[in-house]
């Protein structure tokens, strides 16, 4: 009713929302650049900005859907390693290394599609139910925290792994420590040294593997393996993963994951990958719920979103939510397809040096020579997993470690 009676208030909703998606699809495809690091500019901004205050926040979190959408599309067509390294490579490179790529890009949308879907369902119970269980949860959370990583390394499958993921564990760990409490000085109106964090545990570590690489090889047709119905189930437990990262401090999509997998039947890589997609985007809704109910806010998003003392007006923020993962739905393929075919005609190399350039640019912009350096610490720390053949997944202990002892 709203919409037909006040349709110029429906049309500046409509073009905040916009503008949110056209910011989250610049986020989603520079590597390195977090929607994070936007809304904390748009929050820095938001006095500034003409017109309700409420549109700020329907753009942020636009932005945020968006983005965690568009994210898969560098992570699959940058950091490709040779073929020969196949087995240590992430699930959504092994697919691109055998030419499913554009398939893969159709998975993550179908899995982050049917997690937002299902994550509107079941929003309301899930919360209703997270309010009961978190303080329960927030009470014995250092107890959690090391369960959840003895399960991680239990789950690798050779002694040298779990000795690797024991490494990974007490290194990233001892660098959450020290790091997360710094405050450094950047060009931005807040410093931030989980940017330069993030993609030297992450991002760097990759890229050098690919360096050694012969590229993106020539992808086939997007055809989905056994239908889209066979991302269904990988969707809906990335979904329901996604409550755990909403309402759980410090266990990251990755963690939510690969538990979710293992919940699954589906092939590994391909449930994978949707799973992620599925957790990340899923979270935006759950998260917001939980913003209203425990008054917590447990995404970089909404951080900004309260720093801005923005209005909580649910439902225009349900909205933006809807729309923009639509319209997430549709750029991922549309931009994906075209990513692949422009990464595979430059120089793989250069692109390679390029895009750690452009993380050592980033890492100054957020944080100073404090976040170079930071960015280069994590990145030795980064390389500690694929030596011993041991998930990424465990250099999550960076917040989880500094969370159990705080």
């Amino acid at each position: 009713m709203r919409v037909l009676v006040a349709p110029g208030a429906s049309a500046a909703a409509l073009l905040a929302v916009t503008a949110g998606v056209l910011l989250g699809t610049c986020s989603g495809l520079v590597p390195g650049l977090h929607v994070n690091s936007l809304a904390l500019l748009l929050a820095a901004a938001a006095p500034s900005v003409p017109g309700p205050p409420q549109l700020v926040g329907a753009a942020m979190l636009a932005a945020g859907v968006t983005h965690s959408f568009l994210d898969v599309v560098p992570m699959l067509a940058l950091g490709v390693p040779d073929a020969a390294m196949a087995v240590s490579a992430l699930p959504g490179h092994r697919l691109v290394i055998g030419g499913r790529g554009r398939e893969a890009l159709r998975v993550s949308a179908l899995g982050s599609g049917v997690a937002v879907a299902v994550a509107f369902v079941l929003a309301v119970p899930v919360t209703t139910a997270a309010t009961v269980v978190a303080p329960l949860v927030y009470d014995y959370l250092p107890v959690v925290v090391v369960a959840l990583l003895l399960a991680l390394l239990a789950r690798e499958p050779t002694r040298r792994a779990r000795l690797g993921g024991c490494l990974a564990v007490a290194a990233s760990g001892a660098l959450g420590v020290v790091a997360l409490p710094l405050q450094p000085e950047s060009l931005l109106p807040a410093g931030d040294v989980l940017a330069p964090l993030f993609a030297g545990l992450f991002g760097a570590p990759v890229l050098l593997a690919a360096y050694r690489g012969a590229g993106v090889p020539e992808q086939d047709d997007p055809a989905v393996a056994g239908g889209p119905r066979s991302v269904v189930e990988s969707g809906f437990a990335g979904s329901i993963a996604g409550a755990a990262v909403a309402y759980v401090p410090g266990v990251s999509g990755a963690i939510a994951a690969v538990f979710a997998v293992e919940a699954t039947r589906s092939d590994g890589d391909r449930a994978f990958v949707a799973a992620l997609s599925g957790v990340n985007t899923a979270n935006t809704v759950f998260a917001l719920y939980a913003l209203f109910a425990l008054g917590a806010p447990h995404t970089g998003v909404l951080v900004a979103f309260e720093r801005a003392a923005l209005p909580k007006t649910l439902p225009l923020l349900l909205a933006s939510i809807a729309l923009a993962a639509c319209a997430g739905a549709v750029l991922v393929p549309v931009l994906g397809d075209r990513y692949f075919r422009l990464v595979r005609r430059l120089n793989h190399r250069r692109l390679t040096v390029g895009v750690c350039a452009l993380l050592v640019v980033l890492a100054w912009v957020f944080a100073g020579w404090l976040g170079v350096a930071l960015l280069a610490a994590a990145t030795l720390v980064g390389l500690i997993p694929p030596y011993f053949s041991a998930r990424r997944v465990h250099l999550m202990a960076v917040l989880l470690v500094p969370l159990a002892l705080s």
